[in-house]
C-alpha cells in the first residue's frame, strides 16, 4: 500500500490589532489545504503566531513531501517571528543532525561544495505571499527600486535555508497590490492552478 503523502502549511502572520488581521493569509492557507486534502495528503499545519515546538516542528519537516510558507511580506520580508522560529526549527534540526550534516564541506576532501550537507532531498519547498508591492515592480529593468529583481531573489533570505538542507525550491506564487486595486479573488482563484502545475498534481 502506497504510504499517503503529507504536506506542511506553515502561516507567518502576525497580527496588528486594527491594521492587520490575517484574513488574506489564512484564505491562502484554507486553499491550500483544500487542494492537498482533495488529492488525498495528509495537511500539517503550523501557525508562528500561536506557538510551536522546535523539535516537533522538525518531525513536522522530516514526515512532509512538500513544505509551503504562506506569508505577508512585511518590509520585504516575514515577519520577524518567522526568522526566529526559523531560527529555533533549524537549530534544531542542526543539533539532532535530522536535517544536515554540518555544511558539508570536510577537511579531507576539499571538492565538496559549501551546502551540500543537507539531508532534506527529494522535499519540495515553496512560498506563497501577499504583497502591498505591485507586479510590474518586479522583474523589470526600468523600475528604479528592485532593478530587475524578482520575487525568488528577494526571497532567497527564506529559500535559502531548505536549499541549504537540501530541499528543491518550487517557484513561488504572490497576491501583489493587496491595498489598491490589486486581483485578490483572481489569486485565490487561480491559486490551485499554480500548485497543481510546480508539484505535477
Amino acid at each position: 500500500m502506497e504510504k499517503q503523502k503529507k504536506v506542511l502549511l506553515i502561516n507567518t502572520h502576525l497580527t496588528y490589532p486594527n491594521w492587520t488581521e490575517g484574513k488574506l493569509n489564512n484564505s491562502f492557507m484554507e486553499v491550500a489545504k483544500h487542494f492537498f486534502e482533495t488529492r488525498n495528503y495528509e495537511v500539517l499545519e503550523t501557525k508562528v503566531e500561536n506557538g510551536y515546538n522546535a523539535d516537533e516542528e522538525v518531525e513536522k519537516h522530516l514526515s512532509a513531501d512538500i513544505v509551503i510558507v504562506q506569508t505577508p511580506v512585511n518590509w520585504f520580508g516575514a515577519p520577524w517571528i518567522y526568522k526566529k522560529y526559523t531560527d529555533e526549527v533549524f537549530n534544531s534540526g542542526l543539533h539532532s543532525q535530522k536535517f544536515l550534516l554540518g555544511d558539508g564541506r570536510t577537511r579531507e576532501d576539499l571538492t565538496k561544495q559549501y551546502g551540500s550537507g543537507g539531508k532534506l532531498h527529494g522535499k519540495k519547498f515553496m512560498i506563497s505571499a501577499t504583497w502591498n508591492a505591485p507586479e510590474e515592480a518586479f522583474g523589470n529593468p526600468s523600475q528604479d527600486f528592485m532593478q530587475g529583481k524578482t520575487t525568488s531573489d528577494l526571497f532567497l533570505n527564506i529559500s535559502s535555508s531548505y536549499r541549504f538542507c537540501g530541499c528543491d525550491i518550487s517557484p513561488d506564487y504572490n497576491c501583489f497590490d493587496i491595498f489598491k486595486g490589486g486581483t485578490i479573488e483572481n489569486d485565490l482563484e487561480n491559486y490551485p492552478k499554480h500548485l497543481a502545475k510546480v508539484f505535477n498534481l
